[in-house]
């Protein structure tokens, strides 16, 4: 399995190339439509809090493999201000700039693992996207197919 990547994160430029990153990760990975997709969106959700509320940080993407499934591990660390209030960012009426205040919780509902965690010396939000082993050799042999 390939190896991690880094993306330095404080522009929306840095936002559009994690995004396009992570997706062609998941999709290297074998991963179903629509799931490519929505780990983007995620991606770009968490890209845009860091622009917006720490200014600089980044992105780690990860491959990882399990006894029965393989995923894509998502970490974005931040040094910024921290979350005063994480419970309430994490509801979909809570917006500490305004916004719609979806990126955290949207984030959440489009992986299957989200951890947040953030205090003065800033924020860490680590998220996951896994399918089960057999969809993986499903996905490669419907590939050799069509190849």
């Amino acid at each position: 399995m390939k190896g991690e990547v880094r993306l330095a994160i404080s522009t929306d430029a840095d936002l559009v190339a994690a995004r396009a990153q992570g997706r062609a990760m998941a999709q290297q990975l074998g991963f179903p439509r629509p799931d490519p997709t929505l780990i983007a969106t995620a991606i770009s959700e968490i890209a845009r809090n860091i622009v917006m509320h720490a200014g600089t940080g980044e992105i780690v993407l990860r491959p990882f493999e399990e006894h029965d499934r393989y995923g894509l591990e998502v970490v974005a660390i931040d040094a910024g201000p921290g979350i005063r209030d994480v419970e309430a960012a994490l509801r979909d009426d809570y917006s500490a700039r305004g916004g719609l205040g979806l990126g955290l919780p949207g984030a959440r509902r489009l992986m299957d693992g989200f951890q947040l965690h953030s205090d003065a010396a800033g924020t860490t939000v680590t998220m996951t996207k896994w399918r089960y082993r057999d969809e993986l050799a499903r996905a490669r042999a419907e590939r050799r197919r069509r190849a």
